[in-house]
């Protein structure tokens, strides 16, 4: 094993231009290595920093040299304060199979998503890499969070981006924080405008902060671009990660920028699959190079190893979910006559526009069967979007024409002139609208809300001032979501639907509404004004509502004009089916893209139109479920119709207690209780008597305190709206059990009175929170340095425990050994509670006085460490050798698709393809074995000492 030239690793100590620092993260990076501390000595103490080799000379301290200290604390607190303390931020090791904290946070942790965070973490990946591609409201958020806090506990969590629709950024960032305790910086409008406040526009933004979520619109910008070029991540997280398909796109062009930057990635969708293999194999490539070969054909294992994807109907999720989802009600089709105006264009656009006879079409553009169905599409939607369409083409023929374009000219006044007719009138259709939200309950005083979706903004506009009149509803009870929205007031539209309190009744949208948005914690009423010409789009509408969490039936519901015109209505049933089929996907499949084979709305569009205007059967063009085939050239379609291969085995699932826990305190809150305790000697004092004001409400599961200066620094990217408005950084209340956590966040969002918006007044103190981390570098900072304790215990001679860590070049734990060293004799632990239990050291152990004559076990340090780095080196050989294996697989994959690529390095892309292929090689060279560290912990003596 080569030495490395610094031998440092998480949990070590160093001296740093004269003080004293507690290393948190050791990482390679191009400016040489970079070490990540947090401060110990007093005019450091709290303070985090970052120090490069080759810029500042860093001193470990030898573990030998280590000083012992009697422990004279009742029940050995301060013992076990340091204990648990030091091993809270010692990264457990990457390949633990355990999961050690994503099943402890604010969420129910199903099976299905726990098998998820597995297959993320699995040994089989070289790093962290997958593609989460559950069908829609599965909880591809949660598992995104489960995923990061496991990252973070392994110490490769540290700078995370978080890429997002700009409507759901506040959705992100109030999930990684009420579930998962994860502070992100929210970088919209506002906070981008904040950032540029505070730095000079030529410095790198993401230098200022840690953890991101910002939206692609912004990232992709080439001033953010160049930023990003020089900044390396440990996890990136992309959502709605379709939308990086297409090579010579911008958001590809970011997506390959981001991905060999980054440590880990996460991709999710529920629709991957586009309809182009080679944007497939792109979107593939991103996670792994080498599981695409130079031909552009993906690899199924590798696709296996990289690809989650299950749906409500998937064996492992039906049998979990059950009453949390509730199955949706029959879809309905609310048929309408027309009235005699939009009867009155239907026939003229049927006769006219869409079925003139031969040659006589007024339509003077190329594409002559295009314009036509645009023009039945926004009269399909509403009179207001028929109107606009018009009048756009008009605007295009402008005013000086040719004799075909005047013929078009005259043809589009006769049409304008109907359409107003209609604008004017009842709308049938609306009629209808407003017959069914009253049947369901919508009013001013009631608490019922549905959520309705149309394609055009004419349309949602209308819609807006139309509902608001003929439902005698306020201004603020009809809310309207399209794109034409800030990124601010979207994601105020979006936050204010999940709230009780909130006065929106009826959300009208927008398709952008039908990715990533969640809409069903108060609403199970969807309603299709106009249906998209896509099976992939109502999929993703109906998503909105029918998702996990929802304890109502959804009930979805479309709108369809009947005029009478024969051929006009055959096209009604045609897009009726559409709706039909998308059910019966929903059940047999999962994925309605695999009935038309697409995958795209654009591609599904199309396809629609087409028929349509072939005069095509619903049949010829969308196949049922059970007749969707595998297809030997796509992948993807295999990957999903193969239930036994793509279902992750869920009979080895773990419980919610698989937690890795020391066993010193019963509880995070009982830890942070003792810690507060031991630094502030007097916690329930006010701030500026020394103390944070901490109570107890004992039996409330609720706990409050005071945060200090640098506490609430660490909270700072919070939203300041939540801040200030919860208090939080005056009087902040943690909830300490997952009882009152949950009646918290349902507080904030069932409070009829709530006025300070969807964030709870008392968070989940779950295991990562920073309060807890605030605590350990408090406790640490107090309790020494290069010290550890001596107490008494189950021994029957002195005994030195002490942590080896096996770390890569990239400061990755890769493997940790625990051992108890008495004389010449090694007990190996398999993990610290064990341990501790086995020795005695227990919360309940009294502590009469400390031990005597330290100095007599000072000797042992030195022996007990040469001892443990010696076994460390025999018994880590086996997760070296594994590693070794992983790093030599890696390698032959390397080696095939470079020997493949020899033949086909002309073709566009390979050449570029075959140099992030070495760039990963190189990457894995740097995950073999390069430096271990035994520290001692503790120091037993018998208890008759």
């Amino acid at each position: 094993m080569d030495a490395a030239p610094l031998n440092v690793a998480p949990g070590s100590l160093v001296r740093v231009r004269d003080a004293d620092w507690l290393v948190t993260n050791a990482s390679p990076t191009q400016d040489g290595l970079l070490v990540e501390v947090t401060g110990l000595s007093e005019l450091v103490r709290d303070t985090r920093a970052a120090f490069y080799e080759h810029l500042d000379e860093i001193v470990p301290y030898d573990p030998r040299q280590t000083k012992v200290r009697a422990d004279d604390s009742p029940k050995y607190r301060r013992s076990r304060l340091w204990l648990e303390s030091t091993l809270r931020k010692t990264p457990i090791p990457l390949g633990e199979g355990k999961l050690s904290v994503s099943t402890q946070m604010l969420t129910d942790a199903l099976g299905y998503q726990r098998s998820a965070v597995r297959k993320a973490l699995s040994a089989d990946n070289l790093r962290p890499r997958i593609l989460l591609a559950d069908t829609v409201g599965l909880g591809k958020t949660i598992e995104i969070g489960m995923i990061l806090s496991e990252l973070v506990r392994r110490g490769r969590g540290e700078r995370i981006l978080i890429v997002t629709p700009k409507h759901v950024l506040e959705q992100m960032q109030f999930e990684m924080w009420t579930r998962f305790a994860l502070p992100f910086v929210r970088l919209d409008s506002v906070g981008i405008q904040r950032v540029r406040q505070k730095l000079p526009a030529t410095r790198n933004p993401f230098s200022l902060y840690k953890r991101v979520i910002i939206s692609m619109d912004t990232l992709k910008q080439d001033r953010y671009l160049n930023h990003l070029r020089k900044h390396q991540w440990d996890a990136v997280v992309i959502d709605e990660s379709h939308n990086l398909t297409g090579s010579g796109t911008q958001n590809n062009a970011l997506a390959r920028v981001l991905a060999p930057n980054t440590e880990a990635m996460i991709l999710a969708s529920a629709t991957p699959h586009n309809g182009n293999k080679e944007s497939f194999a792109e979107l593939i490539r991103l996670l792994e190079p080498t599981a695409v070969g130079p031909d552009g054909d993906i690899n199924r294992e590798a696709l296996d190893r990289l690809v989650v994807r299950r749906h409500r109907h998937s064996p492992e999720v039906a049998r979990e979910v059950g009453d949390d989802w509730v199955e949706r009600k029959d879809l309905q089709h609310l048929l309408v006559d027309a009235s005699l105006e939009e009867d009155a264009v239907a026939h003229e656009l049927a006769d006219v526009w869409l079925y003139p006879a031969a040659g006589s079409s007024p339509y003077s553009g190329e594409n002559k069967g295009l314009f036509p169905w645009t023009l039945a599409k926004a009269y399909l939607s509403s009179p207001p979007a028929l109107v606009e369409s018009v009048k756009n083409r008009i605007r295009t023929l402008g005013e000086e024409r040719t004799d075909a374009q005047q013929r078009e000219r005259e043809s589009l006044d006769r049409l304008l002139a109907l359409a107003k007719d209609s604008a004017a009138s009842p709308s049938a259709k609306l009629e209808q609208l407003v017959t069914y939200l009253k049947g369901i309950g919508v009013s001013k005083s009631s608490d019922m809300r549905a959520v309705v979706f149309s394609e055009r903004v004419p349309t949602l506009l209308w819609l807006q001032q139309q509902l608001q009149t003929q439902l005698g509803l306020k201004p603020e009870q009809v809310a309207v979501l399209h794109g034409g929205l800030s990124d601010v007031e979207q994601q105020e539209v979006v936050e204010s639907f999940k709230l009780s309190a909130s006065p929106i009744r009826i959300l009208v949208t927008g398709d952008i509404a039908s990715e990533g948005v969640n809409l069903h914690a108060q609403c199970h009423e969807l309603i299709h004004f106009d249906i998209p010409w896509s099976l992939i789009r109502i999929e993703q509408r109906n998503g909105r509502i029918d998702r996990y969490g929802q304890r109502h039936a959804p009930q979805i519901t479309t709108l369809l004009l009947r005029p009478t015109h024969e051929k006009f209505v055959g096209d009604i049933r045609v897009l009726t089916k559409l709706v039909d089929r998308e059910t019966e996907a929903h059940g047999a499949l999962g994925d309605a893209g695999a009935l038309m084979g697409s995958y795209s709305v654009a591609a599904e569009e199309k396809a629609v139109e087409a028929a349509l205007i072939k005069g095509q059967s619903l049949e010829d063009l969308i196949p049922t479920p059970d007749s969707v085939a595998s297809d030997a050239d796509d992948p993807w379609l295999t990957f999903i119709l193969d239930d036994a291969d793509h279902h992750v085995d869920s009979t080895t699932e773990v419980t919610v207690t698989e937690r890795i826990s020391t066993g010193l305190f019963p509880s995070d809150a009982a830890y942070l209780a003792a810690a507060l305790d031991e630094v502030f000697e007097t916690p329930a004092a006010s701030p500026g008597a020394g103390g944070v004001d901490w109570v107890d409400h004992q039996g409330y599961g609720l706990v409050e305190l005071t945060p200090t200066d640098d506490l609430r620094q660490r909270l700072a990217v919070l939203p300041q709206t939540y801040l200030t408005d919860r208090r939080v950084v005056d009087d902040m209340k943690l909830a300490v059990t997952l009882t009152r956590a949950q009646a918290s966040l349902k507080d904030a969002q069932n409070d009829k009175a709530n006025n300070k918006g969807l964030w709870p007044e008392a968070h989940y103190l779950g295991p990562l929170h920073p309060v807890l981390d605030w605590a350990g570098d408090r406790t640490l900072a107090r309790l020494g340095r290069d010290e550890v304790f001596a107490v008494r215990g189950d021994v029957h001679a002195p005994t030195v425990l002490v942590l080896g860590s096996l770390t890569n070049a990239r400061g990755q734990v890769i493997a940790t050994n625990l051992v108890a060293v008495t004389g010449t004799s090694i007990r190996p632990f398999a993990d610290t509670a064990e341990a501790f239990d086995e020795l005695g050291i227990t919360p309940d152990r009294s502590n009469p006085a400390g031990v005597d004559g330290v100095d007599g076990v000072q000797e042992l340090i030195s022996a007990a460490v040469d001892a443990a780095e010696e076994h460390l080196r025999m018994t880590s050989d086996a997760a070296a050798q594994d590693v070794r294996r992983r790093v030599a697989e890696w390698s032959d994959r390397v080696d095939e698709w470079v020997d493949a690529s020899e033949d086909l390095v002309q073709r566009v892309g390979v050449k570029e393809r075959a140099r992030r292929v070495r760039e990963e090689a190189e990457i894995a060279r740097t995950m073999l074995p390069a430096r271990s560290l035994a520290r001692p912990l503790l120091v037993i003596v018998p208890e008759e000492n």
